[in-house]
């Protein structure tokens, strides 16, 4: 084994080999105790929904209603930091961290404490003002940022990792500890950062990811956290549903990213400018949506698939619509106008509507429709099919649905990629 210096170390291999494991130990804990506050948040975020009318069944009370109407005082008040003392913190975290990867000269000012702190400051504002966004952004930036302060602090750690290698196997860990996901972390780092299945990286990210990811679970984070869908249909059913809900769910990802990658750069120039008007702006729009979808617009999608899956009603095939229309136009929304946050809960989320919508207009299994709906979409948001179906499983695990689950995150990633060339990350951290 070498070191940073390029020396042959003396150190016997086996204890080598267990200083490694200690420092990939400390690290996955550490990104774990880091992604903490933005679970607590969106744990958070999950009991306030739970208090608008789509999901308690009932009317609007005052409560509700302030709820519903906080976009309108809180994204100006976010774009307004984030157009002054809180400039570093703006945007999802992904794109950042990508930079960082491949020119790491730029990690300390896009991974240092200030922007992670400022990130975690205006996602958790947007959070508890039920703005819809997911975190996978934050968290994956706030672990490549846990990383890059020990490297500094510790030079002769992880000295097999060159620092865009460390970056890299820290970011997913973020991604394992943000939601309990262990091989999905692990994943990320081939399929998003690396683009291959390097066996250099393997084991790190096994063993940091698998750490972090445990250390959430410790502190809430539960292992099937929409709960357990209730279908067992014939894999030729599967099949069969799969294969229009893929093909949707591919244009509909596909249409998201164009969206939002317009949104992005057609608001990037005004917000500078107005960033007090864009926000009010943004923020009424977000507020009309929670109003007239009963809250089922806002959040980052979590709550709303749990209740779908619970077997909770939009109001018919019309409010299956609005919902869908809704759950798109939102994110994109906010998420354009720089506001940190992720795509992934939200893709997730208008693909089950999406989905269960489509099975249930056709006398389908609704449940099904769902659970294939929710890999169609975030695989054609993200082009990223094989991070789509190890996510779908662990979020609402039922390892029956796997083959229809597959052909539709391939055929979602593969639709998403003919309209949309270039895969959304990329493409926003080329916009930013």
């Amino acid at each position: 084994m070498r070191s940073n210096s390029g020396s042959v170390s003396h150190v016997p291999r086996p204890q080598a080999l267990v200083q490694q494991l200690l420092q990939y130990t400390t690290l996955g804990l550490l990104v774990g105790l880091a992604c903490w506050p933005f679970n607590l948040l969106d744990r958070w975020q999950d009991d306030l929904l739970h208090r608008l009318p789509a999901y308690t069944g009932e009317g609007w009370t005052s409560l509700s209603l302030g709820l519903a109407l906080s976009p309108l005082l809180v994204a100006p008040l976010l774009l307004v930091l984030q157009s002054s003392c809180w400039a570093r913190g703006a945007g999802s975290g992904i794109p950042q961290t990508m930079a960082s990867v491949e020119e790491p000269d730029q990690a300390d000012r896009l991974l240092g404490p200030i922007p992670t702190l400022q990130r975690l400051g205006l996602w958790g504002l947007a959070t508890l003002a039920l703005m819809p966004l997911g975190r996978e952004g934050p968290v994956v930036q706030v672990g490549a940022a846990v990383a890059r302060g020990l490297r500094k602090r510790f030079p002769r750690w992880f000295s097999s990792l060159s620092d865009a290698d460390l970056l890299c196997v820290a970011a997913g860990a973020g991604l394992a500890g943000g939601f309990n996901t262990p091989l999905m972390g692990a994943v990320f780092v081939a399929e998003e950062f690396t683009q291959s299945f390097s066996a250099v990286l393997v084991w790190p990210s096994l063993v940091v990811c698998g750490v972090a990811a445990a250390f959430s679970n410790v502190t809430g984070q539960p292992l099937f956290a929409l709960g357990l869908i209730g279908a067992e249909p014939m894999e030729l059913v599967q099949v069969f549903w799969a294969v229009p809900i893929g093909l949707l769910g591919g244009l509909l990802g596909a249409l998201f990213g164009r969206l939002l990658l317009a949104t992005t750069t057609g608001l990037k120039p005004w917000l500078r400018r107005y960033p007090l008007g864009i926000g009010v702006a943004v923020g009424a729009v977000l507020s009309v949506f929670a109003l007239v979808s009963g809250g089922a617009s806002g959040g980052d999608g979590e709550a709303l698939m749990a209740h779908l899956i619970d077997g909770a009603s939009l109001g018919g095939p019309f409010g299956d619509l609005i919902t869908l229309l809704l759950r798109v136009l939102g994110p994109v929304l906010a998420l354009g106008a720089g506001i940190p946050g992720g795509l992934i809960d939200p893709s997730f989320a208008f693909g089950a509507v999406m989905g269960r919508g489509l099975t249930d207009m056709a006398g389908g299994t609704g449940a099904l429709g769902l659970a294939l709906g929710m890999a169609a979409g975030l695989a054609g948001a993200t082009q990223l099919p094989v991070i789509t179906v190890i996510f779908a499983l662990r979020l609402a695990g039922d390892q029956q649905l796997l083959p229809g689950i597959l052909i539709a995150a391939a055929l979602g990633a593969f639709v998403s990629r003919l309209l949309l060339p270039k895969p959304i990350y990329h493409a926003l951290k080329e916009a930013t």
